[in-house]
């Protein structure tokens, strides 16, 4: 019917994926036969104690390792049958990166290092600043251009990193502990502005966090343990914007 919503399409598709380390009485099983989709714009939040596999699940989603079995699509693409410079490729074009400890270049100024991911692609100089700065403007720190990171407070520098994600428009930005070095308002600043990007941009966002304050931002958790998937549930947020 034409009064029916339309669903996103797929961006990321794991079907059986395992991921084990080791062999015999080593073996560990990091991952354990997961399945799980996510269609382009949602906000997932990926929750679990040490060792029950949601890191791991996040360097295959993000390219950095691939599964011992099982199948990842992503766009519909099998990403096991990419070699590594086309995986390469696909990180550089499509995913955008926050890690925990912020991960800038210290002896270069914040637009520096938002420009980064487009100097490896190559972009000249003109646009790489005019994008870098548009970059820096969405994050609140336009005025921030010029300062090297330890001029920064640490929620700058996490907003210039998210920038530099940004920078490159993906499609999907993959947090690691993105609030891990913040304190608790800061915590909360940065997350609003995920949130909003997130609504604004409809960019597809998939969060690690250990504290579920911060992963109620989302619209959606999976809770991992033991390798395995053991909650996939809506955020109250996601329930109420549905009714």
């Amino acid at each position: 019917m034409s009064g029916e919503a339309v669903e996103a399409p797929i961006v990321i598709e794991l079907r059986s994926v395992q991921r084990v380390y080791g062999h015999g009485e080593a073996e560990v099983r990091a991952l354990d036969g997961v399945d799980l989709q996510i269609r382009r714009g949602e906000f997932v939040a990926v929750m679990g104690s040490s060792g029950s596999g949601k890191s791991t699940c996040m360097n295959i989603l993000g390219c950095l390792d691939t599964p011992t079995a099982g199948d990842f699509h992503f766009r519909g693409v099998p990403v096991g049958g990419l070699d590594r410079d086309q995986r390469a490729m696909l990180r550089r074009l499509h995913l955008g990166f926050v890690f925990q400890g912020f991960n800038l270049l210290p002896r270069t100024t914040a637009l520096e290092n938002v420009e980064l991911p487009l100097l490896y692609r190559g972009v000249r100089a003109t646009e790489r600043r005019s994008r870098a700065l548009a970059a820096l403007d969405t994050v609140g720190l336009a005025d921030r251009a010029s300062h090297m990171p330890s001029e920064l407070s640490g929620g700058q520098q996490q907003r210039v990193a998210i920038a530099r994600a940004l920078v490159t428009d993906p499609e999907v930005i993959l947090a690691d502990e993105p609030t891990g070095n913040l304190d608790s308002q800061r915590s909360v600043e940065l997350m609003k502005l995920l949130q909003n990007l997130h609504r604004e941009r409809s960019i597809t966002i998939v969060m690690v966090t250990h504290e579920p304050e911060m992963a109620a931002f989302a619209e959606r958790i999976l809770t991992f343990r033991d390798g395995r998937i053991l909650r996939d549930e809506a955020t109250p947020r996601a329930v109420e914007a549905r009714a």
